[in-house]
C-alpha cells in the first residue's frame, strides 16, 4: 500500500519526494464550509492547517506531524460541484497531459493554470467522467507522508468496468496494469515503473447512481471501527460498514458535507 517514488531522489522541506509522472501525489478536498471542515478532519485524523496557496479562493494544507498530507479549498458560495476527494496525479508538463487528455477523449474542467510558486495544475475527468487532477510539482511536491494513520494510503478508481477506461490512462499516464485473474472481479493495479500507485476497480450495476465513476481515496487509521465511531460523533456518517477489503480491513464515510472516502487498515 506504499506509493512509487520518483527517481530523482529530490525532497522538499515537508518531507515529499518528486514522484513519477502518473504517481498520485496529492488529495485535496473543495468543501462549502472550510472552518467546519478543517474541525472534523483535525478531530479525525489529527490534523493541523496551514494558510495558502490562495490563488484559487482560501484554501488550507492539512499537516501530520509536521508533514503536509492534504489540502482543503472553499468553493465559492454559488458553486453547487459534488463535494469530493480528488487525487492529483504527477506530470512533467501539465499542458502536454492535458493535451493528452483531450485528445484522447477526456474533458480538461479547470486550467492547466499556475497555482503561485507551488506548482501549475489542472482538473480533468476521464471519459467516462471520474474526476482526477493533474499536479506539476515547483515547490510544492505534494504529501510528505504516505500510509501512516491520518494519512492517505491509496487511490482507487471505482467505475462500472476497466476495459472501457483503462485505455486511457495507459495513453495519458503511461501505466501499466496487472490484473486480477478472477471471473466475478473485475479489478487492475496501475503500476508505474513496475510499482503499484493506484487501482481501477469495475464494479457494474453497483455503481452508486448518486455518484457515478469516481475515485476514491483511502487514508490509513491504527483501528478502522474506531475511526468510524469518530466519524459518526463529529457529524459524518457510515456508507458502508467495516469490512475485509482488498487491501485491509477498511469502512467507507462520508463527513458531513457529504464527501466519501475510505478509512483503512492496511494488512501488514
Amino acid at each position: 500500500m506504499t506509493e512509487a517514488r520518483g527517481s530523482t531522489g529530490q525532497r522538499d522541506g515537508m518531507g515529499a519526494v518528486r514522484r513519477t509522472p502518473g504517481t498520485p501525489c496529492w488529495v485535496s478536498l473543495m468543501a462549502h464550509g472550510l472552518a467546519a471542515t478543517q474541525e472534523f478532519y483535525g478531530a479525525l485524523f489529527g490534523w493541523e492547517f496551514r494558510p495558502g496557496p490562495d490563488q484559487l479562493g482560501p484554501y488550507v494544507r492539512a499537516l501530520l506531524d509536521g508533514h503536509e498530507v492534504a489540502g482543503i479549498g472553499q468553493l465559492p458560495p454559488d458553486h453547487h460541484l459534488p463535494i469530493a476527494w480528488t487525487p492529483y496525479l504527477a506530470s512533467d508538463d501539465v499542458d502536454a497531459t492535458a493535451e493528452s487528455v483531450r485528445h484522447c477523449c477526456g474533458t480538461l474542467g479547470v486550467g492547466p493554470l499556475d497555482a503561485g510558486p507551488a506548482g501549475r495544475m489542472a482538473i480533468a475527468s476521464d471519459p467516462a467522467g471520474a474526476v482526477f487532477g493533474i499536479w506539476q510539482a515547483a515547490e510544492h511536491l505534494g504529501a510528505g507522508l504516505v500510509g501512516v494513520p491520518g494519512a492517505p494510503a491509496w487511490n482507487e478508481l471505482v467505475t462500472p468496468e476497466t476495459a472501457g477506461v483503462l485505455k486511457f490512462y495507459e495513453a495519458v499516464f503511461g501505466y501499466t496494469e496487472e490484473a486480477v485473474v478472477s471471473a466475478d472481479f473485475d479489478y487492475v493495479t496501475l503500476q508505474v515503473d513496475g510499482r503499484p500507485v493506484a487501482s481501477v476497480h469495475g464494479v457494474g450495476q453497483a455503481l452508486p447512481r448518486d455518484r457515478g465513476p469516481h475515485w476514491m481515496t483511502y487514508f490509513e487509521v491504527a483501528d478502522v471501527d474506531e475511526s468510524v465511531e469518530r466519524v459518526t460523533e463529529l457529524g459524518g456518517h457510515v456508507v458502508s460498514s467495516a469490512r475485509a477489503g482488498t487491501h485491509g480491513r477498511e469502512a467507507t464515510v462520508a463527513d458531513p458535507e457529504g464527501a466519501v472516502f475510505t478509512l483503512l487498515r492496511s494488512e501488514s
